[in-house]
């Protein structure tokens, strides 16, 4: 039986774990005590915790596993290599999602029953090596200022964009309604309630965060199409939400998949932080298959995105045509616009395409602890990179969609009365009423 007590310094400076994994590898070669094939180790393993070192120890989940090994032995097999290691491919052990306590008391126990086939047949145990792998104090610092600055932002942003709404005599459009829903999910994301893991035993964190950057993941995918679209389809298909179901649906199907994978996990380790769906051979094929598919999947629809601003650019490029009969002021006008459309719509791709490629490194890193043989790390620089782009890109959406307060001339009228008049992309309002300028020129149907 083996015993270990893990101190966590959260008292001394502000160092919140987000994940423990503890992995374990524990085997030695004898002669007549060979590791077989397949063979099944089964752990008795308990986890207390106490805030002094006076107080009693308190039992916070206890649960008997089992993890297949995957050992070779490099060396030959004979006497004089007795005592050497095998080389085993690292375990999911545990996995917690907030550590509010001053020392935990691991035990960990290999019961032996001949009759029964349990650990029978791993070798001689000679070692137990446990790996963390924690969430530092440096990152949760930044991580944590980040969250406490941008949510108010965003927050303030979102008050106001509503605003300039609702003081207009129209209804909102669609693509106002996104951007709203948008603004919350991301402010939804940014809520900093890692605070509360401080003094709270909230082990339900992880599973939340999950929730969490899943909502807000459909909520951008969802948005990205819907934006596009509204500026590509003719004036009498915009502003339905159910022409886009078809686009749409995929996503939210895709996000409701990804949320049973995470309760097949996350949701058992609430009671038991010892469970891991890795631990079986139908689990790792899963797990796999889940981590593959998801990764084709957000290429697919990259690439779809990508047709999607191909088409919408086109669209542009054929009102450009009628760009030479206007007159000079009213041509400059809307070159400025198509040129900072255009460029928005490049933020657009490249923020997705940034977005896809956090997602698949996410997924695969998050499967690396299993696999033994393979490494791919997340940088914590590229992690808070990506949040800070979201923030700036929802942000921005919001402030450049937002409708003016400016009160504009018809634009069927003369050149000579626009001249003067400094118009924008965040211009909601060409008539005191109408859409947007962009919006009705990429319009199939539009008339210049």
């Amino acid at each position: 039986m083996a015993g270990a007590i893990i101190e966590n310094m959260s008292t001394k400076k502000l160092v919140i774990v987000g994940v423990i994994l503890l992995l374990f590898q524990a085997f030695a070669f004898m002669v007549g005590g060979l590791i077989e094939d397949g063979s099944l180790v089964y752990i008795d393993v308990g986890l207390a915790y106490r805030d002094d070192m006076d107080s009693e120890w308190t039992e916070m989940a206890h649960s008997f596993e089992q993890r297949k090994l995957s050992c070779n032995f490099t060396a030959t097999k004979t006497h004089e290599n007795e005592g050497r290691y095998y080389e085993c491919d690292l375990l999911p052990f545990m996995e917690v999602g907030s550590v509010a306590h001053k020392y935990y008391l691991l035990n960990i126990r290999l019961p032996v029953n001949e009759r029964k086939k349990i650990n029978v047949g791993i070798g001689e145990i000679r070692d137990i090596r446990l790996v963390g792998i924690h969430q530092n104090g440096g990152f949760t610092k930044v991580w944590f200022a980040m969250k406490t600055f941008l949510t108010p932002s965003i927050l303030i942003i979102m008050i106001w964009y509503w605003r300039r709404i609702t003081l207009m005599s129209r209804p909102p459009v669609l693509l106002e309604k996104v951007i709203l829903a948008l603004g919350i999910s991301m402010t939804f994301i940014n809520i900093p309630v890692e605070w509360f893991s401080v003094g709270f035993n909230w082990t339900w964190m992880l599973l939340f965060g999950d929730i969490r950057q899943g909502i807000f993941y459909s909520m951008l995918l969802s948005f990205w199409i819907i934006f596009c679209g509204e500026h590509l389809m003719d004036q009498t298909e915009r502003n339905r939400f159910s022409i886009y179901w078809k686009q749409v649906g995929p996503v939210v199907f895709g996000s409701f998949c990804l949320f049973i994978f995470d309760m097949c996990e996350r949701g058992v380790q609430l009671k038991n932080p010892f469970y891991s769906i890795w631990a079986s051979d139908i689990g790792t094929e899963l797990a796999m298959a889940f981590i593959i598919v998801a990764g084709i999947c957000a290429c697919l629809y990259f690439l779809f995105l990508c047709f999607m601003v191909f088409q919408v650019f086109r669209n542009i490029s054929g009102k450009r045509m009628s760009l030479p009969a206007m007159s000079k002021a009213r041509q400059l006008h809307y070159e400025g616009l198509i040129f900072r459309f255009k460029f928005l719509m490049l933020v657009t791709l490249a923020c997705a395409a940034l977005t896809v490629i956090f997602f698949i490194i996410s997924q695969v890193n998050e499967g690396h602890w299993h696999w033994g043989e393979h490494t791919v790390q997340v940088n914590s620089a590229f992690f808070t990179g990506i949040y800070g782009m979201w923030n700036l890109y929802v942000f921005a959406i919001m402030f450049l969609y937002a409708p003016s307060h400016k009160h504009y001339g018809d634009e069927q009228s003369s050149g000579q009365s626009n001249s003067g008049e400094d118009l924008h992309l965040t211009t909601t309002i060409t008539h005191l009423d109408g859409p947007t300028v962009v919006y009705k020129m990429t319009g199939k149907e539009a008339q210049e």
